[in-house]
């Protein structure tokens, strides 16, 4: 992408705040030279100038904001200042809740909300389990003849298998699964697509006619009337929503299916594949999860729920949130014009040794222990925060437990290559292969 620094600072509105502090222009060229991750642009960033700073992304400024306070006041308390605006997966996931603005959105969300809350996560509950039993069974197999694992593709394998039972009533089948690769190849591909709409088309053309075959059979299936197993699955809701509101074409259905396969499997399958690494820096991290109680109990799982939060601190499920400022504002103090874009960077904000004390370090502890986290709400929110926040939290939060608490007391993991870095795109992904070998459980 083009950065462009220029001196000065946001300009001012009359009667409000004080201008933004901006980075200087020798900080950005000097990111531009090296040729650096976004990420560490926006570090440099944030430590010159504070958790509200200007600088040039492209030829406009934009305000990167990891203050707690101002998180909230953008993504929680004035949404409809600061709005998001075409999402860079619209070419993948079309006119999905995640990329939907405005009634459709409101509409969209209203009848998902339920499918992830209170009732609806009961419904799917017997479909995680049955994916993270079907997991430790293959886990079982893997551990008796001493077969290298690819951890990404096993994760991502029964975090597909959870999201596919719970869409269709039927277990994740080898076909299925290798074509859905082709959400993965999408996903990876789309900060480096042409600028065109066509030409990015023309790019991954046959990954999406590989996603749409999947979710035309999927949808022909449930409208036939063939409910899996475990029952109809939150594709029927889809279908039978067109009764009602005819917008609910197939190509929306389709749609939104999509949007659920890739943001039900990819994030999960991430955090669960960072959490096996950082237990492997941190092996007495999941002794403590297994001591704090016996199988089954609500004292072990606080403690495994605790790991998966304390991974998703430093490798949060979305770790850039881009905004767009629709009206004049004073946010933390300070100017900010309508048209300003905003980046939220929640990896920034989980990183700040003055919310979090070492903040670099793995410490489950902090979610297990009266005051070990900041108290206020836009200090962690790995799924966002407001009315835009994740709508899968719970079944994320869900299907990770249940896997841990299958597996982490039968095996742990004997890395054979771990990656060197993380890779900062639609997800903050390992940059390289994780493989393992399934060794004797310490316990």
């Amino acid at each position: 992408m083009d950065i462009e620094a220029g001196p000065g600072s946001l300009p001012r509105v009359p009667g409000t705040g004080r201008s933004v502090p901006e980075a200087e222009p020798a900080l950005v060229e000097g990111w531009r030279s090296a040729g650096g991750e976004l990420v560490e642009l926006l570090s440099q960033v944030r430590e010159r100038c504070g958790g509200v700073a200007a600088f040039r992304l492209g030829p406009a400024r934009t305000v990167l904001v990891t203050d707690p306070r101002a998180v909230q006041h953008v993504l929680a308390r004035h949404p409809e200042r600061y709005v998001k605006r075409s999402h860079r997966a619209r070419l993948l996931i079309g006119d999905g809740v995640l990329a939907a603005t405005g009634v459709a959105w409101k509409r969209q969300r209203r009848l998902l909300q339920a499918q992830f809350t209170g009732t609806g996560m009961r419904r799917y509950q017997q479909r995680i389990d049955e994916a993270a039993r079907t997991t430790a069974g293959r886990w079982g197999g893997y551990a008796r003849t001493g077969q290298t694992v690819d951890v990404v593709r096993e994760m991502r394998r029964f975090a597909l298998d959870a999201i596919w039972r719970s869409l269709t009533g039927h277990a994740l089948d080898d076909r299925t699964e290798r074509e859905l690769a082709a959400v993965t190849a999408v996903a990876a591909a789309l900060p480096t697509l042409p600028a065109d709409v066509t030409g990015a088309q023309d790019a991954v053309a046959a990954d999406l006619a590989r996603i749409d075959a999947v979710a035309r059979h999927a949808i022909d299936t449930a409208r036939a009337g063939a409910a899996g197993p475990d029952g109809p699955g939150l594709l029927h809701v889809l279908i039978d929503a067109a009764d009602e509101h005819p917008e609910y074409t197939d190509r929306l259905i389709r749609d939104e299916l999509v949007t659920l396969l890739s943001a039900g499997h990819e994030t999960t399958a991430t955090t669960l594949t960072w959490l096996y690494l950082l237990l492997d820096q941190y092996p007495a991290a999941r002794e403590q999860a297994l001591a704090a109680g016996g199988e089954g109990s609500a004292q072990r799982r606080q403690a495994v729920q605790a790991l998966v939060h304390e991974t998703l601190r430093l490798y949060p499920a979305a770790w850039i949130l881009p905004r767009h400022a629709t009206e004049d504002d004073t946010l933390a103090g300070y100017t900010v014009e309508a048209g300003t874009d905003i980046l939220v960077c929640p990896y920034l904000t989980h990183r700040d040794p003055e919310l979090w004390p070492d903040p670099e370090r793995f410490a489950p502890r902090r979610f297990t222990v009266p005051d070990g986290r900041p108290a206020h709400p836009g200090a962690y929110l790995p799924f966002g925060i407001g009315p835009r926040a994740c709508l899968g939290v719970q079944f994320a939060l869900r299907e990770s437990t249940v896997l841990l608490e299958s597996l982490l007391p039968l095996h742990t993991l004997s890395f054979h290559s771990t990656p060197t870095r993380a890779e900062y795109g639609f997800t903050v992904r390992p940059d390289g292969p994780v493989t393992a070998s399934l060794a004797p459980p310490l316990r």
